[in-house]
C-alpha cells in the first residue's frame, strides 16, 4: 500500500487517516468508488473512468465536492507522493458524516478517500488462462452504479476462492450477467458476445476498451445476453477488468471451455490491449 491518503483537501500519512464512525459510507454503504489502473506512472483511459465516476455520483444523487480538474490533481499528487509507477488508485466518495438516519442529511459534507496500491500484471495467468465457477446473481438491480454495496460480490468471490477458481460468473435464472468483479464475454464461431451495458452489469472500462479494439480488428461483436449453456458450449471465453485486463477462461465449473486453452480471438484482443498499454 502507499504511504499517503488523499482526503479531498490534502495528503495525510496513511497512519493518520481516519473516517468518522457515522460516515454514511460506513453505516449505509452510501457512496461510490472508482479504481484507476496506472501503467508507467500514467492513469490508463482516464476519460472513461472519470465519466463513470461522475455518472455514479449523479445516479446516487451525490454532490461532487469538486470539479473534475481538482480530483485529477489530487490523484496525480497522490501518485507522485507514493511514487506509483505500476498499480492502482482507489478513489471513494461518500455522502459524508451525519447522525444515522435513512433520509439524505441536509448539511453533510461529502467525504473523499483515495489511496494507491502497487500491482503487477498477471502475466502467468494471461498466458495459461483461469478457472471460474458459476453462481446465482443475487445483487440489486442497479449494478451499473459503482457503489459501495458489494457484499453479494464478496460472497460470490469467496465461494469461487473456496472452489479453487479465480472468479464467480453470475447469472439470473440461467442468463449470464458478469463476474463478481469482472465483465465476461464468450466467442462462438468467431463472434464475441457480451451482456448489454444496462442496469444488470457494471459498464466496465476494460470492457469498453476491448469492444473498441475488437471493432478496430474487424472482430464481430454482439452485445446481447447469453445463457449458461452457451457459456459452457463456447469456443472461447474471457474476463475483463481494470486489474486483470483480458483474461482467458479455460475452465467453467471444472469443465474445459473449447479446447481448454486460450483461443485465437482472445489472444488477438490480448495483443491489441498490450499494444495500447
Amino acid at each position: 500500500m502507499g504511504k499517503f491518503v488523499w482526503n479531498g483537501e490534502r495528503l495525510v500519512p496513511r497512519a493518520d487517516a481516519s473516517v468518522d464512525v457515522e460516515d454514511r459510507g460506513h453505516t449505509f454503504g452510501d457512496g461510490i468508488y472508482e479504481v484507476f489502473r496506472v501503467y508507467n506512472g500514467k492513469v490508463f483511459e482516464p476519460e472513461l473512468h472519470w465519466a463513470r465516476f461522475e455518472r455514479s455520483a449523479r445516479e446516487l444523487r451525490l454532490e461532487l465536492p469538486y470539479a473534475r480538474p481538482a480530483f485529477e490533481q489530487g490523484v496525480e499528487e497522490l501518485m507522485q507522493a507514493d511514487g506509483l509507477d505500476e498499480g492502482i488508485v482507489y478513489l471513494q466518495l461518500t455522502r459524508g458524516a451525519a447522525p444515522r438516519a435513512h433520509p439524505f442529511p441536509a448539511d453533510a459534507k461529502p467525504a473523499v478517500t483515495a489511496f494507491t496500491k502497487p500491482l503487477e500484471r498477471p502475466s502467468a495467468a494471461h498466458e495459461a488462462g483461469t478457472a471460474v465457477v458459476t453462481r446465482p446473481d443475487i445483487r440489486w438491480l442497479r449494478c451499473d452504479i459503482k457503489s459501495l454495496n458489494l457484499l453479494p460480490n464478496v460472497l460470490a468471490k469467496q465461494e469461487a476462492s473456496e472452489a479453487g477458481a479465480s472468479e464467480a460468473v453470475l447469472h439470473r435464472d440461467g442468463i449470464v450477467t458478469e463476474g463478481s468483479s469482472t465483465n465476461i464475454a464468450i466467442v462462438k464461431d468467431g463472434v464475441v458476445r457480451t451482456h448489454p451495458a444496462n442496469h444488470l452489469i457494471l459498464h466496465g472500462v476494460t470492457r469498453a476498451v476491448a469492444l473498441r479494439l475488437a471493432d478496430e480488428l474487424d472482430v464481430p461483436v454482439r452485445e446481447e445476453a447469453f445463457t449458461l449453456a452457451e457459456l459452457r458450449e463456447a469456443d472461447e471465453a474471457f474476463l475483463l477488468s481494470t486489474t486483470i485486463e483480458v483474461m482467458p477462461i479455460v475452465r467453467v465449473d471444472g469443465e474445459p471451455v473449447g479446447s481448454g486453452v486460450p483461443g485465437p480471438v482472445t489472444r488477438k484482443l490480448q495483443a491489441a490491449f498490450e499494444k495500447l498499454i
